[in-house]
């Protein structure tokens, strides 16, 4: 079964509300008109009714039946401020949070964060730290979760190869704690779309065969993933061959559990993150789903602005099945 036609039939019918921050762009919205059509979720589009309703009709789409909450107008707006002031412990007056609740991203997280919504997807419109910002600040990170990190599923021939890349999106320069914790997290949501997670740790070196600060980081974060999920096949460091190609493995890597079987890649820093999974679906004519944000409390999802509508409709999937794992 292709990988989105068993995500969809796992969420069907079960009314998992996401939130839809960037309520009038047309990419949103030609993907809310789909998933609510097909009994999918329930989506709540954030904004200005008038607008919203204006910009679908623009557009031919039919909204009918999909919630508007308008941060203008919402009539909960002082339960949400006392809960957005407790949440930052300090960090926000009243005042200030009725200013920063004013923001769709601000509104959408609350609603989340306070049970009204089951996830969110943004970042059509804006910008990643427009959308992680809020997310951080109110959903905040697991326990043992020092940071979030955003990952790649990697999809080809309707979903029957697929890995999964991290972080792409979200770490300049994360340290070996920060680098094993990306790790781990990876292994979790690869479980959570059926992908084997055998993790390798890439590097420009295999077990040592180059000695510089950034192969030890990697190595040094090997170690500490291996110890806080010993449950999961965690291996490194691996350069990218010794960890696809099973013949370089068993000349590079011959006592590895992971090399030549990797499904889940964990890169040492965002920069060859984000090249190489544009490499593979620029090259390898790969389909790159995400960011998917990892290590968060509840499911909130970063869109590229460069996204078409499949992307917001196929995230929005992922994301509603990222509430049923809990």
């Amino acid at each position: 079964m292709e990988m989105f036609e068993s995500l969809t039939e796992k969420i069907a019918g079960k009314n998992i509300k996401i939130v839809f921050p960037e309520g009038t762009e047309p990419r949103i919205l030609g993907a809310v008109v789909r998933l609510k059509s097909e009994n999918l979720l329930e989506p709540i589009l954030i904004g200005s009714k008038a607008a919203i309703t204006e910009a679908a009709k623009d557009r031919g789409f039919d909204i009918e039946g999909v919630k508007i909450f308008d941060p203008a107008a919402y009539d909960q707006m002082e339960e949400m401020v006392a809960s957005f002031v407790d949440r930052r412990k300090g960090k926000a007056t009243e005042e200030q949070a009725r200013e920063v609740l004013k923001d769709e991203n601000y509104f959408g997280t609350m609603l989340v964060h306070m049970g009204l919504a089951d996830g969110l997807v943004s970042g059509a419109v804006h910008s990643t730290g427009d959308t992680v910002r809020p997310a951080l600040q109110i959903i905040k990170t697991k326990p043992g979760v020092s940071r979030t990190s955003g990952a790649f599923i990697m999809l080809r021939g309707r979903g029957q190869e697929k890995y999964l890349f991290a972080d792409c999106a979200i770490n300049i320069n994360p340290n070996a704690q920060e680098l094993a914790e990306i790790a781990v997290e990876s292994a979790k949501t690869a479980e959570m779309f059926d992908i084997e997670p055998n993790v390798a740790l890439l590097s420009f070196s295999t077990k040592g065969s180059a000695s510089s600060p950034e192969q030890e980081k990697v190595a040094e974060a090997t170690k500490i993933a291996q110890e806080l999920a010993p449950q999961y096949n965690i291996d490194g460091e691996l350069q990218f061959d010794a960890a696809f190609v099973q013949s370089v493995a068993n000349q590079k890597a011959p006592d590895s559990k992971v090399a030549g079987e990797a499904t889940v890649f964990v890169f040492p820093e965002i920069q060859s993150g984000n090249i190489g999974y544009k490499i593979a679906q620029r090259f390898g004519a790969f389909e790159a789903v995400g960011p998917i944000l990892q290590g968060l409390n509840k499911p909130i999802s970063d869109l590229s602005r460069g996204c078409v509508e499949e992307d917001v409709y196929k995230t929005a999937i992922i994301t509603a099945n990222q509430t049923l794992i809990g």
